[in-house]
Order: structure tokens, then C-alpha cells, then sequence
């Protein structure tokens, strides 16, 4: 799998220690032609292969003369924010983020802690059809170095942020159960929770990458953590991914409240203050909870393609405040543009110290919408062909059969980020079309989307749906499954 997201796949087939020395080769080739400088972080989540291939992809780096800074078993988000701190030429991280265990895969990052876009990612593809990559002499290899206070430091970064009141949380001592699904979030998060005055109840958080359930923290895996909130009386739980980039939540009662929550609250706080005040950027794929919270707050909120770097550079071109993406993930400005689940656990924590409110309370209080997420294989090359089925099915008709005018603007009050959205149909049956990934279809008077787009991260197409009832959301996941299937 090759995307913005990195270069995934199964440990041994395709993937090997041959193919990442030679694509850490590459990238520490690509970093230099692009002007970066000669010095990569790399760091890793807590799987099986991970220390193969850490150990892989430093020797591919080393052979083409760059330095390599080591940082071991850390959340991603940590990663590229020490990257960013340190003016490093760029990061390359070793995780395959929410994927099951037979699963790795490299992340390449710039300077400035941002993923590579997809502008980046084409000149670097171009680069790898090289067959040889010039490689160092014995007197200008890389140097390797260690840095194991980079979690240290992303701790002191969030507790050091104007929108969390460390001292207020402290007092109000927080009982929460965290599940770190034995990922890389098992030393930093217990410890920020720490430091903001918290008492644990804690599951899987040894660091050794045997994943006791499926790492996608959606609300189907969360039954260990729900039962763990009971059994201990915790007033919330959270959840995370491998590599710690994604905050999932379950309320009081055990009961897990959807990952499009988290974005929607931690935008609240940020939204709240006055000298914050900004658009919220999300992707397609993210619930109306967040378009609801920015409404109150008298910000638009701005849509991109999904994937973390296409939401930070929305955010970075419009100077929004906050963003992220409906898996859970949060992205603030003030800290940096990248997903941060130990970020998105400070913020939850000071909505509900704001607001003095339970956080089955602070849910209710937004409209509920359901969202209905699938997937399914899909031969890609018919992909394009798939949409056109798509459109021509739910395409509203005119009087004579033909599908009536399309305008220029979107019917819902927000904006796709890529000109490339279509409104049609009359003022009870409106659609809207983005096309900027794969395809949206929307219709705003009833609430209701629906987008279809090959993973990133999987070869599959996923479907994704939202309405004010769960039926209506399932009735067009299957429709829209059915007209692919045909």
C-alpha cells in the first residue's frame, strides 16, 4: 500500500528488511535533493518487527551519509515534534499506525513535522525509480545517535499550553481508564495523566506490540475498555492506537461514544477562547457533531481529502487554531500539525473540568448523528467506473428524466477545500457532490452524506456514512455497497 500515509504492508510479504534499507535510502537521497539537511529522527511503535526494521532502515540512512537520531518506542506525534523542534532535514517513523500486528510500514515526514503531501510523495516515487542510490564513502557515513527524553519533552509541551489548566485538573483529580493496546503509548500517557493529577486504571500498557484485540480504536474493539470502566468506576476511558495518534472514547457507563467526539469537544476548548477563534478543518469522512461545535462558535468549518497532511495543510493555508480528522485524531496549531492522541486526552479532561459535566452530559449535549463505517474489497483499476454508478443512482432527476443543473456552491454551509464541489437537485432533494476524494454525496436539508473512497491504509474501499438515525446510515452504506457490487 503506497499513499500519503506511508509505505504499508504485511511483515515478510511484501515487506522485508531488504525493501526498507533501500526506501531509507531513498528518503535520506530525496531529503538532501530537496535541500533538508542530512539529519533524520527515527523512531518506531512497539510491534514485533519493529526493531528488524528500525534496525533496517537506519542502515539505509547511515549508507547515504545521513545522520541518524534514534528516539526508540514513541508515539508518532512525538516523533515529529521532535523532528520539527530540533530543525531536523525530516522524520521516519516505523509504524503501521491502527493496522493489526502483521502489518508495518514507513512514514516520511519533512523538517517540519508535517507528513509528506502528495506533491512530496510524487518526487519521491520518481526518486525510487532509481535503481542506485549513491551511497556514502567509508569516511562520510551518518552518525547515529540516541535521544530517550523526546517523551519527556512532548509532556512538558502540552502541560505548558495556555488552553490547559494544569493546576485546576490537579485538584479535581480525574479517575480515567486508559486501554494503550499494548502500543507505544504505554510510558507517555500514564505519565502525562500523572502530571495532570489523575488516578489510572490502566489495561495494555506494556509496549510489546501483542495487540490483545484489533489496534483500530472504533468503538467495536472497546469492550475490554468499557468493562474496565465499570469494574473500576471511572468516570471515562480512553483508548488509543499503536503509534498514539488516534483518541477514542467510552463514557462512564462503559458505553463507547464515537471517535468523531473527540475532534468535536477538543475543538469546544480551543474554540472557546476568544484569541482562538478560527475555521475547524476536518476531512470528509468526519461527522456534523464538528460542523455543529464550529456553528456555535461562529467559525466555518473547512473540509479536505482525508489524511493527516491534507487536514495540516488546510489548517496551515487558513491559520486555523484546530483541526483533525473523525478517527479520533486532534491536531492544534499551537502545539504542532500533526494528530496527538496525549493532547487530545488533555483537552477531553479540560472540557469536562470547563463545563463541570459528565462526559456522557457533555456528548448529549450536541445533535446525534449516526455514523456507519464499512469496507470491502474493490478491484481499483474499476474504481472511477464505481463513482459514475454512484452519481448516476443517486443523482436527482428532473421532470424529463435528465439530471437537472448543477451550481457552483455547496448547500451545507461548509466548504470541500478543492473547488471541486456540485450542488444539485431542488430545495427538499439537494445534493452535494465532492469529488476532491473519491466521492462525497450530501445532502444537507436531511443531514445526510455519503462517501466512498479506497483506503490508504488498506486494500479496500470504505464506505462511510452519517444520518440522524442509524438506519437511514446503514440503508445508504448498503445502497452504496450494492450499486459497487453491480
Amino acid at each position: 500500500m503506497v499513499s500519503v500515509s506511508g509505505f504499508r504492508g504485511r511483515v515478510g510479504a511484501p515487506l522485508t528488511p531488504e525493501l526498507i534499507t533501500s526506501l531509507a535510502a531513498a528518503f535520506g537521497t530525496f531529503l538532501r535533493e530537496e535541500g533538508g539537511g542530512q539529519t533524520v529522527y527515527l523512531g518506531r511503535d512497539s510491534r514485533t518487527s519493529g526493531p528488524m526494521f528500525t534496525d533496517a532502515a537506519r542502515a539505509g540512512l547511515v549508507s547515504v551519509g545521513t545522520s541518524v537520531v534514534d528516539l526508540g518506542v514513541v508515539p508518532t506525534p512525538t516523533l515529529l515534534l521532535a523532528a520539527e523542534e530540533a530543525g531536523a532535514a525530516g522524520a521516519l517513523g516505523v509504524t503501521a499506525s491502527h493496522n493489526p500486528a502483521e502489518w508495518n510500514a514507513l512514514k516520511f515526514a519533512g523538517g517540519d513535522g508535517l507528513f509528506l503531501d502528495a506533491e512530496q510523495m510524487g518526487r519521491f516515487r520518481k526518486l525510487l525509480d532509481k535503481v542506485n542510490y549513491s551511497r556514502a564513502s567509508w569516511d562520510e557515513l551518518g552518525q547515529v545517535s540516541l535521544d530517550r527524553d523526546a517523551v519527556n519533552r512532548h509532556i512538558e509541551r502540552i502541560l505548558e499550553l495556555p488552553f490547559v489548566d494544569v493546576e485546576a485538573l490537579r485538584k479535581r483529580r480525574f479517575h480515567v481508564a486508559l486501554d494503550c493496546v499494548h502500543g507505544a503509548g504505554g510510558q507517555m500517557v500514564p505519565a502525562l495523566l500523572s502530571q495532570l493529577g489523575c488516578r489510572v486504571s490502566g489495561m495494555g500498557l506494556e509496549s510489546d506490540g501483542r495487540f490483545p484485540r484489533d489496534p483500530e480504536p472504533t468503538a467495536a474493539n472497546l469492550t475490554g475498555l468499557g468493562e474496565l470502566v465499570r469494574s473500576s468506576g471511572a468516570e471515562l476511558g480512553f483508548a488509543l492506537d499503536p503509534d498514539v495518534d488516534r483518541l477514542a472514547l467510552v463514557n462512564g457507563e462503559g458505553d463507547p461514544v464515537g471517535e468523531d467526539l473527540t475532534l468535536a469537544l477538543c475543538a469546544h476548548v480551543v474554540l472557546s477562547r476568544e484569541w482562538s477563534r478560527g475555521p475547524v478543518v476536518t476531512n470528509l469522512s468526519t461527522s456534523q457533531v464538528v460542523e455543529d461545535v464550529a456553528r456555535e462558535a461562529g467559525v466555518p468549518c473547512l473540509r479536505a481529502p482525508v489524511g493527516e497532511v491534507n487536514v495540516a495543510r488546510r489548517m496551515e493555508a487558513e491559520g486555523a487554531p484546530v483541526g483533525g480528522e473523525g478517527n479520533g485524531g486532534v491536531i492544534l496549531r499551537d502545539l504542532h500539525l500533526t494528530r496527538d492522541a496525549p493532547l487530545g486526552v488533555a483537552l477531553i479532561l479540560q472540557h469536562l473540568l470547563e463545563t463541570g459535566a459528565s462526559l456522557k452530559e457533555a456528548v448529549d449535549r450536541w445533535p446525534s448523528y449516526q455514523i456507519v463505517k464499512e469496507k470491502a474489497p474493490f478491484p481499483r483499476e474499476q474504481i472511477q467506473e464505481g463513482y459514475a454508478a454512484l452519481l448516476a443512482a443517486f443523482q436527482p432527476k428532473g421532470a424529463d428524466g435528465r439530471e437537472e443543473g448543477q451550481g457552483a456552491r455547496g448547500g451545507d454551509g461548509t466548504d470541500d477545500g478543492a473547488g471541486q464541489k456540485d450542488q444539485a437537485g431542488t430545495a427538499d432533494q439537494s445534493l452535494v457532490v465532492d469529488r476532491s476524494d473519491g466521492l462525497r454525496l450530501a445532502w444537507p436539508d436531511r443531514r445526510e452524506w455519503l462517501h466512498v473512497r479506497p483506503s490508504g491504509t488498506e486494500p479496500v474501499v470504505r464506505f462511510i456514512a452519517e444520518a440522524t438515525s442509524r438506519e437511514r446510515a446503514e440503508a445508504l452504506v448498503a445502497r452504496g455497497r450494492e450499486i459497487l457490487g453491480a
